[in-house]
């Protein structure tokens, strides 16, 4: 049965009353649903630009990256990374797990969620952007780190909601702007294909890491 990331993520890490960053925040909708669950939250974007998208008057946003966050040394209790570690330099992608562990207290959560390669879905956003490789390496990433110690993985299906090809348009160019191009280009079988596609999940897998 699917289940939204939020109530994984709910589950594993109590959040109410505790300071959490969500980096990699896209639109906000995660700090957001967040905020509903009680926790006080701050999320990081890579750019002036990212983080006007994402604020709505409400909510706190900073400048930042992945691997060099814009916080203080153990001043959150819980770091969250949802689909975005595979989208940091695949040679930062250690870096950014350490940082997580710089600015957790002593015993704070990372929670990194990333999408498992496999399905329908997948294999059309590969049409535009072939992502195998660099989701491989962010669960090695996540294997090999010594800044955190691993507690607990969770795999799921995430429900999508994709209630058109604008809306499929969005989600795949927001990951990255410099997918536009080619999307533009791929438009006529992207959307023959997405007019086929049987899918209403997305496969991904959660892992609970702690500050020592």
């Amino acid at each position: 049965m699917p289940r939204a990331d939020i109530d994984i993520l709910a589950e594993l890490v109590p959040l109410r009353g505790r300071e959490v960053v969500d980096v990699g925040c896209g639109n906000g909708a995660l700090v957001r649903a967040l905020a509903a669950r009680g926790a006080s939250v701050v999320g990081i974007e890579v750019s002036d630009e990212a983080v006007a998208r994402a604020q709505d008057g409400e909510h706190r946003f900073l400048v930042g990256s992945a691997d060099a966050l814009p916080l203080d040394d153990a001043s959150v209790d819980v770091c969250v990374l949802m689909r975005s570690l595979h989208h940091v330099p695949r040679d930062r992608m250690g870096a950014a797990l350490a940082e997580c562990a710089r600015v957790l207290r002593p015993g704070g959560a990372a929670y990194v969620a990333e999408p498992l390669y496999r399905g329908e879905f997948n294999a059309l956003v590969a049409l535009v952007d072939d992502e195998r490789e660099v989701r491989a390496l962010a669960q090695e990433a996540i294997a090999a780190t010594t800044a955190l110690v691993h507690e607990r993985t969770v795999e799921y299906d995430s429900p999508l909601r994709l209630e058109s090809f604008d809306a499929f348009r969005r989600l795949v160019v927001s990951a990255d702007p410099a997918r536009a191009e080619r999307f533009a280009a791929l438009e006529g079988e992207l959307a023959a294909r997405f007019a086929e596609l049987d899918e209403d999940t997305s496969p991904m897998r959660a892992d609970l890491l702690r500050r020592p």
